[in-house]
């Protein structure tokens, strides 16, 4: 299967596709990360021909994409706009639901995006790159102690205190607007290995500016809302908040792992987990493409 133009190469694709257990007449199904159209390419191999798919993304360089087939519908949306958006389509359930909420190649190879330390660009690191502040605006308007829980919280940086601390005194001298800039503002705050302190450091800034873990809370509610009985919803993760997240959610409808009771202290349950274990990438799969190494799969049905 070729990808767009290199865009980006899905992870654990088969395996993702096969948890949506596709309808083999009718059925509505949801890429909320189209990216490249990698997995929105085999859903459609495998969509009935009276079947029906939707693609979201939120990337304006994604909509190039879109796949020309009568049964498919481009979205230019966040994820978390997922319900308001089909109901306008006169969609009321789905069948399946799909999220890779990986980062794409094409974001991270795109220097300009500012989304990896490989280049010198302006950090603007946001998904949607039409609106919103950019992680130049965050790093120089925020406070200390607003830097410090996006960088304890988001990047579990140990040194997080002392690393806004270093950012906040540094911007008062230099100017921060690109990668280079803030490398060079964070560098004395370096513990341990420094391309994986600097990942820790980029992914937190890319989770605030994107605001990824409350548009990833508003996602499965309505997902969990809008899946018709015994319909799929499919996850793929890549760090530890997402996927504790996820994995708190598809088994108990909640985000911290408490459990939702009825009156008369009955456990109430909207998903069940498909998967007993986590489904990870074999090898191989990393060994050719080593962005999957931190990959985790998850697959619930809707009771």
């Amino acid at each position: 299967m070729n990808f767009a133009d290199g865009y980006h190469e899905p992870v654990l694709l088969e395996a993702s596709v096969e948890g949506l257990n596709i309808r083999t007449q009718g059925g509505v199904y949801v890429d909320v990360t189209f990216g490249g159209g990698g997995h929105s390419k085999l859903i459609m191999q495998n969509l009935a021909a009276d079947g029906r798919l939707f693609g979201f993304d939120q990337d304006p360089a994604a909509q190039a994409n879109a796949l020309k087939d009568k049964r498919f519908t481009f979205v230019a949306s966040n994820f978390r706009e997922i319900k308001r958006y089909l109901r306008a389509y006169g969609i009321k359930s789905v069948e399946g639901i799909l999220a890779d909420l990986g980062v794409s190649s094409h974001q991270l190879d795109v220097a300009e995006r500012g989304f990896s330390y490989r280049f010198d660009a302006f950090l603007d690191m946001r998904m949607n790159t039409l609106e919103g502040q950019t992680a130049a605006d965050l790093i120089n308007t925020s406070s200390a102690e607003a830097l410090q829980k996006i960088f304890g919280e988001y990047g579990e940086v140990r040194n997080a205190r002392t690393l806004a601390q270093s950012v906040v005194a540094h911007r008062e001298r230099h100017n921060i607007q690109t990668i280079q800039d803030f490398l060079i503002a964070i560098e004395a705050n370096v513990v341990g290995n420094k391309f994986r302190y600097w990942s820790q450091v980029f992914q937190a800034l890319r989770i605030a500016v994107n605001d990824e873990m409350s548009a990833l809370k508003d996602f499965l509610l309505q997902a969990q809302e809008i899946l018709a009985p015994n319909g799929r919803l499919v996850v793929l993760t890549y760090h530890s908040l997402e996927d504790r997240l996820v994995k708190n959610f598809m088994k108990n409808s909640t985000f911290d792992g408490s459990h939702i009771q009825d009156e008369f202290g009955n456990i109430t349950r909207y998903l069940r987990p498909i998967t007993k274990k986590v489904i990870e990438p074999t090898s191989a799969e990393i060994e050719k493409n080593p962005r999957a190494r931190s990959a985790k799969l998850r697959v619930a049905e809707k009771i």
